[in-house]
């Protein structure tokens, strides 16, 4: 028993210290051929958005919002793609017991 404590006890450290890692990262997501960047950081805040003054037409601005809206997709999926890759050595097979844990992904 004194081991399995341990042993969760390493477990949440180390979860700890992924999403302390994660939370200080960023990520970017493009969109129209990079016309439109949006930067979040690991934890899903939208820290940055970069609009190239050629994707701005007053007569269009509908497909701005969509290369925004893209863009921050595209940035939000990479943030999941990271969670999965620094939370996964960490969480290992508990499957659905990580949902709880308010990361992107898991």
């Amino acid at each position: 028993m004194q081991q399995l404590m341990k042993q969760a006890q390493k477990m949440q450290a180390d979860l700890a210290a992924a999403q302390a890692e994660l939370a200080e990262t960023e990520v970017t997501g493009t969109a129209g051929g990079g016309l439109v960047t949006a930067t979040l950081t690991g934890d899903g805040e939208l820290t940055a958005l970069v609009i190239d003054p050629q994707a701005v037409d007053p007569d269009d601005v509908e497909t701005l919002q969509d290369l925004i809206v893209a863009a921050v997709r595209d940035a939000h999926r990479a943030v999941g793609d990271l969670a999965a890759e620094k939370m996964g050595p960490v969480t290992g097979g508990l499957g659905g017991m990580a949902g709880g844990v308010g990361i992107p992904g898991l």
